[in-house]
């Protein structure tokens, strides 16, 4: 299936995440499948703009201390969800009202985010997506004094995200594993959490002139190299970096988690990671994608080859357009049609995309992941020299 004749007719406006759509773009095939994704979220909608519940539980579900891991999870996903909207940039009214619904409930409820209990700290998640969204809703923002205050806002999820630092440098979900009980987490630091962290307070800083803390973006950097292996894959966590040939340690076994290890150092300006590394890890992820898909929808964490998660699946597919994003402009759009390719496949008959069965959050994540990376696939198509925002 080749897409590329599909898009030569038209081009898009230099920014993804606010550029009304044009005709062309409305019966391709990438337009219609975001289409369908955004009518599902906007379907799926909690009445508090929010997305996700702690409904649909199975045998086996995802350890959650109440009440705090689900609003964790809820946050994690609304952010999620609420990033993919705008980057669909359609401008129908009911979509412009779910996304307006949802920022209030991010403007509410992000700041009062924090962890569980002190054996977990899945509240990162929620703060970096919160950031993700609020520097798309800064951008769409034209009023100076919303603008100001979304910037006040992310300012505010910096610092909270920074109190929940790990003692080893980076950030964690779970803090369990020692038996200790202490103010700043001493548990489980992993290099994707990490990543997801570094990456989404650089779009803050960029887009919204957020100030970092130096001094603890060095400790989370030096973190992330210890457990980055030779060949640039990525031990699993921070403990797991002295069993570097454990399965879910090797390349195969950090497929999902390679490509936002590898951007968040290359954008933090590690030399290391070069462009041949990017381009390396962007082929395999293209090449293996199969293997990585394996685990897809499987309800026990880890149950695949190489104790991949299914939650890696998208988690991978979007991180791949950010670590492909620092390529060269004239790379993106070979990566582009086949990643939208194996999207349009993935989209499931509702118009939503999922990979692992998480309560209730795991079509709002799957298809906010999924609506971002077609909308960067689209404009990369369209004119390789807008592909980035």
């Amino acid at each position: 299936m080749s897409l590329t004749s599909t898009f030569a007719s038209f081009v898009l406006s230099s920014c993804v995440l606010i550029s009304p759509l044009t005709k062309a773009e409305e019966i391709s095939p990438i337009s219609a499948a975001i289409t369908r994704g955004v009518d599902f979220l906007v379907s799926h909608q909690n009445s508090n703009g929010s997305w996700g519940s702690a409904a649909h539980t199975k045998d086996l579900n995802i350890y959650a201390p109440l009440p705090g891991a689900h609003q964790a999870f809820r946050a994690g996903a609304s952010g999620l969800a609420l990033s993919g909207l705008i980057d669909a940039a359609d401008a129908r009214p009911e979509v412009i009202a779910a996304i307006e619904k949802a920022a209030g409930w991010t403007a509410s409820e992000l700041p009062k985010l924090r962890r569980a209990d002190q054996t977990t700290t899945y509240n990162v998640w929620g703060h970096a997506y919160g950031l993700r969204a609020m520097s798309r809703l800064y951008q769409r923002e034209s009023n100076p004094a919303k603008k100001a205050e979304w910037a006040r806002l992310a300012q505010e999820q910096v610092e909270l995200v920074d109190r929940y630092e790990d003692v080893n440098g980076g950030w964690g979900y779970l803090d369990v594993f020692d038996g200790l009980t202490t103010q700043k987490p001493s548990g489980l630091p992993t290099a994707f959490t990490t990543a997801t962290v570094l990456l989404a307070m650089d779009q803050a800083r960029s887009v919204m002139g957020v100030t970092l803390n130096e001094k603890l973006v060095k400790h989370a950097i030096a973190g992330l190299n210890y457990q980055r292996e030779p060949d640039f894959s990525y031990a699993y966590s921070f403990a797991h970096r002295m069993r570097p040939r454990a399965d879910i340690n090797r390349p195969a076994g950090s497929l999902g988690r390679s490509q936002s290890c590898n951007a968040a150092l290359r954008v933090f300006g590690e030399k290391a990671i070069t462009d041949e590394v990017l381009t390396t890890w962007a082929n395999r992820f293209l090449a293996r994608e199969g293997f990585l898909s394996n685990a897809r929808k499987r309800p026990v964490p880890h149950e695949g080859q190489f104790r991949i998660a299914g939650y890696f699946y998208y988690y991978g597919i979007y991180y791949f357009t950010e670590s492909v994003k620092l390529l060269p402009k004239a790379s993106h759009a070979a990566y582009a049609e086949k990643l939208a390719t194996i999207l349009l496949e993935r989209q499931e008959k509702d118009g939503s995309w999922w990979d692992y069965p998480l309560y209730d959050y795991h079509q709002a994540y799957g298809t906010g992941y999924s609506l971002m990376a077609l909308a960067w696939c689209r404009a990369a198509l369209a004119d390789p020299a807008k592909a980035t925002p």
